[in-house]
């Protein structure tokens, strides 16, 4: 996930095609974000259709800022085209679970409980995102100093957890790659914090990209995350279409069938015509010949590896 700004232009989006693939084994869902930042009402009643057209399944749903969409607006337009949703939380400078500031502590606190009202809304059962410290806040910590700060972090997300639970939506901790963040890289070390959580309301979310940087076997760490595994993110190993790259994209699924994942497989990209997209992400070069196709392309590839839906 990245800190986005709310003072972009639209993408410009090419039109849907008439047709859509076959319906796979898995859910497919495609995240906003491949086209526009922030996601408003107006933007997601011109994008929706076109995912649907596409043939994507699921809409994933960034929550920037909680008043960017309405829930209530947003569900009956889902329900009218058949989408499911998802939904993703941002961790700007603003979110912070573990600084020693609790009116941040609090604030973000409140942010959250806001993303699991939109998400039951919707009918989302899962708010994924890095939701213990802001996105690019890196520090290297003294010795013994991960304990007490992963303490903090599980006192602080358990009433949310449970808030979460009592909706019926599930937090999703997000491992973000060494870059982005020095809490949390790996599933195993999301999956610590959801353990001792020990919560209906908390599991841990699974993105490629981050994966193929800090896991030295993206497959085991998928199945050893199990049955805390609760929202998968795919994109190709430089943030373009999965399949356009060299993960292992078969042994994967298999993996995820083995977890025994159960939940959608959403394609997160992101648009440069963000100006701050690009700088979080690092997306300096095209991904593909245009964001409709890096979608489309995903999909496609998506639904060979995923096989037909029963």
């Amino acid at each position: 996930m990245v800190v986005t700004a709310h003072s972009v232009p639209d993408a410009g989006l090419e039109p849907a095609p008439e047709t859509s693939p076959s319906p796979t084994g898995k859910a497919i869902g495609a995240n906003t974000w491949i086209w526009v930042s922030p996601l408003t009402d107006e933007r997601l009643a011109g994008l929706a259709p076109r995912i649907k057209g596409w043939g994507f399944d699921v809409v994933e749903l960034p929550i920037e800022d909680t008043t960017d969409w309405d829930p209530g607006r947003t569900a009956d337009l889902l329900a009218g085209l058949g989408l499911g949703a998802t939904t993703c939380a941002v961790m700007p400078e603003s979110r912070d679970l573990v600084t020693a500031d609790q009116a941040v502590v609090t604030s973000t606190q409140g942010y959250l409980r806001t993303c699991v009202d939109h998400a039951a809304r919707v009918g989302a059962d899962v708010v994924a995102g890095p939701i213990y410290a802001p996105v690019g806040r890196t520090w290297l910590m003294e010795p013994g100093e991960r304990g007490p700060t992963l303490a903090r972090l599980v006192e602080r997300l358990a009433p949310v957890a449970e808030y979460a639970a009592a909706k019926g939506v599930r937090l999703a901790i997000e491992p973000l790659n060494r870059y982005e963040t020095s809490l949390i890289n790996t599933l195993a070390q999301a999956v610590e914090v959801a353990d001792r959580l020990a919560s209906p309301g908390c599991g841990v979310a699974a993105d490629t990209f981050h994966m193929n940087i800090e896991e030295k076997d993206m497959t085991a760490a998928l199945q050893e995350a199990g049955p805390w595994l609760a929202h998968v993110q795919v994109c190709g190993n430089d943030r373009g279409a999965p399949g356009d790259d060299h993960i292992d994209w078969a042994a994967l699924a298999g993996a995820l069938d083995r977890a025994g994942y159960s939940g959608p497989v959403c394609i997160e990209s992101f648009t440069s015509e963000n100006q701050t997209i690009a700088r979080a992400a690092s997306i300096w070069r095209p991904l593909a010949p245009s964001q409709d196709e890096l979608a489309t392309r995903g999909l496609a590839h998506l639904r060979d590896v995923f096989g037909p839906r029963s």
